[in-house]
């Protein structure tokens, strides 16, 4: 069960990256939670299509933030693997990300990442995504 909440979480995303375009919250239902990136020309490539790294950085996100959301504030739980697998061309619309906590030990976190347009359930790429946790202090 989540130790934090959306608004929780939320909070945590938009004051520990000031200078970036937070990604909104959508839900949060037990080890899933669905996440959006607004998206604009900013995130495009040639012939109308996201960037790699636009995905890359809304996968790697909300696996932090599913982490979160079952470990507590450990802000410091770093990305130790990102394996991506791009299906299809994104269109320029809100990405989604829904992001599943798979394993959840003392050290590593591991989590799986679907990506697809809003209003679409069709995948544009697929995530694994391997945290380190760093020890818990204990009381």
């Amino acid at each position: 069960m989540p130790l934090l909440s959306v608004e929780e979480l939320q909070e945590i995303v938009e004051r520990e990256f000031p200078d970036f375009e937070a990604p909104r919250i959508e839900s949060l239902e037990g080890d899933t939670i669905v996440m959006s990136q607004s998206v604009g020309a900013r995130n495009s490539r040639p012939g109308g299509t996201l960037s790699g790294p636009t995905m890359m950085a809304l996968a790697d996100n909300s696996a932090w933030v599913i982490i979160l959301a079952h470990v507590g504030p450990v802000l410091l739980a770093v990305t130790t693997s990102l394996h991506i697998d791009f299906l299809r061309k994104p269109e320029l619309t809100d990405l989604m990300a829904r992001a599943r906590l798979i394993k959840l030990g003392r050290q590593l976190a591991v989590v799986d990442v679907e990506l697809f347009s809003r209003g679409s359930s069709d995948l544009v790429a697929k995530a694994q995504v391997t945290y380190s946790i760093p020890p818990r202090a204990t009381a």
